[in-house]
């Protein structure tokens, strides 16, 4: 089992920045990528970027955010936050044992971005 917590949401101004944080615990040994997904109300969770092999965005954040990773941790780089980017915010990991593809999910935290 793989926990994972995020932190460093809040609210902030159209143009301004933010840093996500998430610390993993647990089975990290096995954690073969990690990524950020977002979900606003009424609309799917999609993935915001992900770190594997190579990173990749959405296309709606590219040169804003990076990603990045650090041990069991990884972080996501928030820059010229736009308010289309409010949304509940949630760590991903994901392991591959025995050929089967485990996701675990932080607990989602909130980043609002408005005057």
């Amino acid at each position: 089992q793989v926990q994972l917590v995020e932190s460093g949401g809040g609210l902030v101004q159209p143009g301004g920045s933010l840093r996500l944080s998430c610390a993993a615990s647990g089975s990290i040994f096995s954690i073969k990528a990690m990524g950020w997904y977002r979900q606003a109300p009424g609309k799917q969770r999609e993935l915001v970027a992900a770190y594997g092999d190579t990173t990749n965005y959405a296309d709606s954040v590219k040169g804003r955010f990076t990603i990045s990773r650090d041990n069991a941790k990884v972080y996501l780089q928030m820059n010229r936050l736009k308010p289309e980017d409010t949304a509940v915010y949630y760590c991903n990991a994901v392991r591959i044992v025995g050929g089967v593809r485990n996701d675990y999910w932080g607990q989602g935290i909130q980043v609002t971005v408005s005057s």
